[in-house]
């Protein structure tokens, strides 16, 4: 019969190999080793820069923050539907509600910023239309749509927690995680030889068939483009 302290020595083995399952992050959906998102907090120059609002004041910074988030999460909730535990959607709905009048706000602010810039009236109105439609462009992606669509679930989490009035923080330290995510990065342990494949064909130039077969010079080409691989 096992003894009491063999059981519990057996049961502490056990909890020690399964910690490093427990202690994997909830939001690595794609990754056993996600990519590394992480940015620093985005200063006004660098915002300035990266959001195209060149010249704009600090209030004018802080609403470009505020909708560019806003179309970050929003094309996340229509791209990232496909793993829904990353729960893009109600995300996106909670954060409009929780922050409608700092949005708001930063949507009047913009277009000011606008019409400042570009022209009152009719110009500003359009130059900001077209910032919008930008800006929206800019955070949809094919290749990098797992990076994308779990970093904007991260931040689009602190998004809904954050107090009233702070979103702007959070797009602040959050934005470059997102910007980041946009070039691919593939599993960090395994790789992502899935889409590192390509394959190799022969050429179809008309000088290498007669009769549906290959010419034998053509061949050796083949075969060698084939062995460098």
């Amino acid at each position: 019969m096992t003894s009491c302290s063999t059981m519990r020595r057996i049961c502490s083995a056990l909890m020690l190999a399964a910690a490093p399952m427990i202690a994997q992050p909830a939001a690595a959906q794609f990754f056993w080793s996600p990519p590394d998102f992480a940015t620093p907090p985005l200063t006004d120059a660098e915002a300035a820069t990266a959001l195209g609002l060149p010249g704009a004041t600090a209030d004018e910074i802080r609403a470009g923050l505020v909708w560019n988030l806003r179309a970050a999460l929003n094309v996340a909730a229509l791209q990232c539907q496909f793993e829904p535990t990353l729960l893009s959607i109600s995300n996106y709905n909670a954060m409009i509600a929780h922050h409608d009048a700092e949005l708001d706000s930063a949507q009047s602010v913009l277009l000011g910023y606008f019409q400042r810039t570009v022209g009152k009236g009719k110009p500003g109105q359009t130059a900001a239309d077209k910032y919008g439609t930008r800006i929206y462009s800019g955070y949809s992606t094919v290749q990098a749509q797992r990076g994308f669509c779990q970093a904007a679930a991260l931040v689009g989490r602190q998004a809904i927690f954050a107090n009233r009035g702070a979103l702007n923080e959070v797009a602040r330290t959050g934005l470059g995680s997102i910007k980041k995510s946009l070039v691919l990065a593939g599993e960090q342990f395994y790789g992502d030889p899935g889409r590192a494949y390509s394959l190799t064909l022969p050429s179809f130039d008309k000088k290498c068939w007669k009769k549906d077969k290959i010419r034998p010079n053509c061949q050796v080409a083949y075969n060698q483009k084939v062995g460098e691989q």
